[in-house]
């Protein structure tokens, strides 16, 4: 186990150094950084300061280390377009990202697993093929087309909840929450909807096709021949197999999430780090581009690391495959 997380830590770092270098090469040869930090009336004397105070005279390989060790420490310069540090606004925008993803996640998760149960165990039911439709639907869809018609029927039309920003929220002082406020409350539902009905379908049909093939087990023939109650062989034996690839399916998905906020923000105009990465896109604001790449990319990385483990441990045949047979 402890030679498994070795491998995955350094994976993790291989990983984690290319996508710097990725950004590192969009930091320094995509536009201009001395155009974009100065007036447009700036002296060449002053273009020359500012270049040899951001280090952009010296060798590549310095600027890259450099950048590799400010990044390893947060930090990624300022913004363009804001002229502040990078780091603060990220600070600042990734409670709503954070909020959001961890509400849609756990729509996905509440509403997904019991209707993918519901429709394993009864295949044919009307409710089952009506659910299967709405399913195939919610992943046929593009996502922006439901955020669009979710505004304009709950809130164009009912005038029930907003159609953009967070609402109210509340500054903690390092964390700021739309949890302790009714309109930051109203203002998260749309968009968590939106952000979770895709996972959530995926997660549904997933659900129903794995409970299916483990209903059809040699085990479960077993359990249920010896009298087994349907409730103790569905709930105990079969769903625990069932979950673990649906565990590992989310915990990739859950990265998903990440990054399909982008779109959920954009639509609602949530004020979230995706939201930012499209203003910094439209303005060239290449250090914040580059800081959300390796952001989104750790990320990724820790969840499917954290993945990784907690897979090792639910399934013991990955723990037999990786012990060396005794006396062999």
């Amino acid at each position: 186990m402890f030679a498994f997380l070795i491998r995955r830590i350094i994976q993790a770092a291989l990983v984690m150094l290319v996508v710097a270098s990725i950004a590192f090469l969009m930091f320094r040869f995509l536009g201009d950084p001395i155009s974009n930090l100065l007036p447009e009336d700036a002296t060449v004397q002053d273009r020359a300061e500012m270049r040899e105070k951001m280090g952009l005279n010296d060798p590549v390989l310095v600027q890259y280390g450099r950048f590799i060790v400010d990044a390893a420490q947060g930090d990624f310069g300022q913004s363009y377009r804001n002229n502040r540090p990078v780091s603060d606004l990220l600070a600042e925008r990734f409670p709503a990202t954070a909020e959001l993803v961890l509400v849609a996640a756990s729509l996905a998760l509440a509403l997904g697993i019991p209707l993918g149960i519901y429709t394993a165990l009864n295949p044919r039911g009307w409710l089952s093929q009506g659910l299967q439709v709405v399913s195939l639907l919610g992943i046929s869809v593009p996502t922006f087309v439901t955020g669009i018609l979710l505004i304009l029927v709950f809130s164009v039309t009912l005038g029930w909840l907003p159609s953009f920003g967070r609402g109210t929220v509340v500054d903690l002082g390092w964390w700021t929450t739309g949890f302790l406020t009714t309109s930051g409350l109203k203002a998260l539902i749309l968009p968590a909807i939106m952000l979770a009905l895709f996972q959530m379908t995926l997660i549904m049909r997933l659900v129903r096709a794995e409970m299916l093939e483990v209903l059809r087990a040699d085990y479960i023939k077993f359990a249920k021949a010896r009298g087994i109650p349907s409730r103790m062989l569905h709930f105990k034996y079969a769903l625990k197999n069932t979950l673990i690839p649906v565990m590992t399916i989310f915990g990739l998905q859950l990265g998903g999430l990440i990054a399909f906020a982008i779109i959920t923000e954009t639509v609602f105009q949530w004020p979230g780090m995706g939201f930012l990465f499209i203003q910094a896109v439209n303005f060239t604001d290449v250090p914040v581009m580059a800081a959300y790449l390796v952001l989104v990319s750790f990320i990724f990385v820790v969840i499917n690391t954290l993945v990784d483990l907690l897979y090792n441990v639910a399934d013991p045949r990955l723990r037999a495959e990786r012990t060396p047979a005794r006396g062999v």
